[in-house]
């Protein structure tokens, strides 16, 4: 059985962070890069969505008995299989994970640009899961 507290903390976490960060995005990906604390607080901003959508779907998983993902990624693909998440809409979003791995972690050089269009590019991502996940999570109890 879903903690529904645990859900509802989650859905709206996401909800304000997503607040938050749309209208950053709204500027240019070169002003974004080009002032160090509006870059700052978009990726992480963008790590927190991305964070509080795998803690819903472990969750969910966890809560559904559902197969144990390999790793964060395959949260949303899990979900996907078992059809809370349309499965092309999982193949759509979990990647973003990559994305967000890329910003905490740092690996190597990273195309600043290019993460920013990406944030940008797939933001609308997390606006559908929204969606998909409130109208969902009512139905698995």
């Amino acid at each position: 059985m879903l903690d529904q507290t645990l859900t509802t903390n989650k859905i709206n976490d996401i909800r304000n962070y997503l607040d938050e960060l749309l209208p950053l995005l709204k500027k240019e990906s070169r002003e974004i890069i080009d002032e160090s604390l509006v870059l700052h607080t978009v990726e992480r901003l963008f790590q927190l969505i991305v964070d509080s959508a795998i803690d819903l779907n472990t969750h969910i998983i966890s809560q559904s008995h559902l197969a144990v993902p390999a790793d964060y990624q395959s949260t949303f693909i899990v979900l996907g299989e078992n059809k809370i998440l349309p499965m092309e809409f999982a193949l759509e979003i979990a990647p973003s994970v990559g994305l967000r791995n890329l910003i905490v972690h740092k690996y190597g050089n990273v195309d600043m640009k290019r993460m920013v269009d990406d944030i940008k590019n797939n933001i609308g991502d997390y606006l559908q899961y929204l969606k998909l996940v409130s109208a969902t999570v009512i139905n698995i109890d």
